[in-house]
């Protein structure tokens, strides 16, 4: 059965290479858009068709919703996907692509609206009876009022943008005397990034658990959840390292979360695939927000399930109910993902971009690459940083953890700075081994120490191969010829 004759994937580099390969096992041609920035990168020559959108800023390309919808109508598109970031979580281009009769792959506009307020979700979770932390119930801009919240629930708090993500606008108080300064930066940072300055307080908890449940729900009203995630290893509030399933849940948690999860997606009248993300502490868990689009990690909940989420995304935005019941999902083994970001962690984790000048892909068994760079691939400044998604997959967390180990030494890019040392620090801690990770993981010192050390040595490794061999220039010239085949097919 044919879904949709003609996708467009209003996204770039990797994701978009892995939409374009669930189409193509689905026999549905694709369509890419790509800014100037973008205009020789494999996604677009991976891509039946490819349209420009726009100058390099995402501002002018990528989060230009009107001209998305005209190259669509323009190539036929039936349906878009949006990936993760850019438009992902846009309501109003949700709203546009429903206005315009084109299938926007993802939940509803009002639901993507209504689940992007943290202030509003919060509350109408809470009246669902999903754990929620203690804190303010709406918006707040009076200091005096925010500082009584704060003395009421106890320090140390967060001040959180409403419509905020990826931890921008985000200020944790520990002293009154902080409190006016943190509201002030907030609500600053909120109206720059967003366009509102709403922000609210809750409590803050020193060194919670990052857990996340991947639902899934269809326009039948069949709702089923594909287990957890854990997520607490970030840098800057943003994940760095997924792993599937959390090393310390019990039965009886991962049944108290998911069915919070579910609850969330029944209550949000939830469409396709979804993410509640919840804080997990002292045996408690609180729901934090929903993320209304397919997750950077939702690969290793495809690899410890076996189901693959973008086709079911593709299926059910058709009409189509959902493959699985809840009892047709299993847990299989253990995977871990690493995001491989061109970033100096040495540095604050500042961003490198440049010309990759020597790169060469780890394989083998339980591995999986997602990533659309290659040798002589020069990274763009105008976008996130993450260039790559590193996978692993075993029997056992042990036997994840030394695939992993494997596949980071295999793995080489050289010509910018990459968080693969940073890594391969993080596969030899202790800590992270026996599974003992929170949301400050990388800020603890005895941590920073060590890490630090494991991250020079690897650097120093990594050094060792910057001469360029003539095996590299080979890999470099079929990378070139497969370019080619792929432009010739898609012009024949």
């Amino acid at each position: 059965m044919k879904y949709f004759e003609k996708i467009l994937i209003a996204n770039r580099c990797e994701i978009a290479i892995r939409i374009m390969r669930a189409c193509r096992e689905l026999d549905i041609d694709t369509v890419a858009i790509y800014s100037d920035a973008d205009k020789d990168s494999l996604f677009v020559h991976y891509a039946d068709e490819a349209f420009p959108v726009g100058p390099s800023p995402p501002s002018k390309s990528y989060l230009n919703k009107e001209r998305i919808i005209s190259v669509a109508k323009r190539a036929g598109a039936e349906a878009i996907h949006p990936g993760y970031g850019f438009l992902a979580e846009n309501a109003e281009f949700a709203r546009l692509c429903e206005e315009e009769g084109i299938t926007f792959i993802g939940p509803k506009s009002k639901t993507i609206a209504a689940m992007g307020s943290k202030i509003q979700s919060k509350l109408t979770m809470k009246k669902a009876g999903v754990p929620v932390l203690s804190g303010t119930d709406g918006g707040i801009d009076d200091i005096d009022e925010a500082a009584k919240v704060a003395d009421s629930i106890g320090y140390p708090v967060i001040v959180k943008a409403s419509a905020g993500g990826g931890g921008i606008g985000m200020h944790i108080v520990h002293d009154p005397s902080e409190i006016e300064l943190a509201i002030e930066g907030a609500m600053r940072i909120a109206e720059s990034a967003f366009g509102d300055r709403t922000v609210f307080i809750e409590k803050y908890l020193e060194k919670p658990r990052h857990v996340e449940v991947q639902i899934f729900c269809d326009e039948h009203k069949n709702r089923v959840h594909m287990f957890e995630r854990e997520c607490s290893i970030q840098r800057r509030h943003q994940k760095l390292i997924e792993e599937a399933p959390c090393p310390v849940m019990t039965p009886e948690l991962r049944e108290k979360m998911t069915d919070s999860a579910l609850r969330v997606a029944e209550t949000a009248g939830y469409v396709n695939a979804g993410t509640v993300e919840f804080l997990y502490d002292n045996g408690e868990h609180y729901f934090m927000e929903m993320n209304t689009r397919l997750q950077v990690e939702h690969t290793i909940t495809e690899l410890v399930t076996g189901i693959d989420i973008v086709k079911e995304q593709i299926m059910v935005a058709s009409g189509e109910p959902l493959q699985y019941a809840q009892e047709d999902i299993s847990l299989r083994g253990h995977a871990i993902e690493c995001r491989i970001n061109a970033e100096d962690p040495m540095n604050n984790f500042s961003s490198d971009p440049g010309k990759i000048t020597r790169y060469r892909s780890p394989g083998g068994p339980g591995i999986r690459l997602d990533s659309g760079i290659h040798a002589g691939f020069a990274i763009p400044p105008f976008y996130d940083s993450m260039i790559a998604k590193l996978c692993a997959w075993g029997m056992s967390r042990e036997y994840a953890i030394a695939r992993m180990k494997r596949a980071i030494y295999e793995y080489v890019i050289l010509g910018v700075k990459t968080t693969l040392p940073l890594h391969h620090a993080i596969m030899h801690n202790p800590e992270f081994i026996s599974g003992n990770t929170h949301t400050h993981f990388l800020q603890e010192e005895h941590i920073s120490r060590t890490l630090k050390r494991y991250i020079q040595e690897e650097e120093t490794r990594m050094t060792q191969l910057a001469t360029p061999l003539r095996a590299d220039k080979k890999v470099a010239a079929i990378t070139a010829g497969l370019v080619a085949v792929i432009e010739q097919n898609r012009k024949d």
